[in-house]
């Protein structure tokens, strides 16, 4: 049996979307992730963290920026008594102005990249895990590495939402990407624990 992980965007899920969040002091997080956060773990789930991050590639900002970014903000969950297992980043863009990060990678969301590196390095049983974010890249990433995904209509979720039900009859079928609408990533972590509970009586 592997491990059941949550693996969650980071702008527009745990902290608002300013759009490039290029500084420390610019982060807002959310006032319910930590206790999102601890709701998922306290029921045993991993909190990873899977961002796209083509500021870097853009040279908005640099990779170590990002990483200072990351650390805080794991620091100010784990300040809140919250936990991230683990952190993932792609910080590449096939238009990209910084010529080293100008790929076509496996690691961008929609790619599943990230999703898979992560479970293989945390043994996670991908059947049993999830994948939440605020975009179609986060729920199309979920459903091709074998997760069930969440949309929330935090940051962009929203404008998400209102993509999926104008397709919801029609012949595209993205609409069957999110298991779960949620208004936040605390509404998310009930229904995902709730769900889990269910699952194992």
């Amino acid at each position: 049996m592997g491990n059941r992980a949550v693996f969650l965007d980071r702008d527009g899920t745990i902290v608002e979307e300013i759009g490039f969040l290029s500084r420390v002091e610019d982060m807002v997080v959310y006032p319910f992730a930590a206790e999102a956060l601890r709701t998922l773990s306290d029921a045993g789930f991993l909190n990873i963290l899977t961002t796209n991050q083509s500021g870097v590639a853009r040279g908005f900002f640099t990779e170590e920026r990002l990483i200072e970014i990351n650390q805080a903000l794991v620091k100010e969950l784990e300040r809140q008594g919250a936990r991230i297992d683990a952190t993932y980043y792609c910080p590449h863009y096939p238009e990209a102005t910084v010529a080293r990060y100008k790929v076509v990678c496996e690691c961008r969301k929609p790619a599943p990249g990230l999703i898979l590196q992560a479970a293989s390095q945390w043994n996670v049983a991908l059947a049993d895990s999830y994948m939440v974010g605020d975009r179609m890249a986060d729920l199309e990433a979920g459903h091709r590495a074998g997760c069930r995904s969440v949309l929330v209509t935090t940051g962009y979720g929203r404008v998400t939402a209102t993509r999926l039900a104008e397709e919801a009859d029609s012949e595209d079928n993205s609409s069957l990407l999110a298991q779960l609408i949620c208004e936040n990533l605390l509404e998310a972590a009930r229904w995902i624990v709730q769900r889990g509970m269910k699952e194992e009586g």
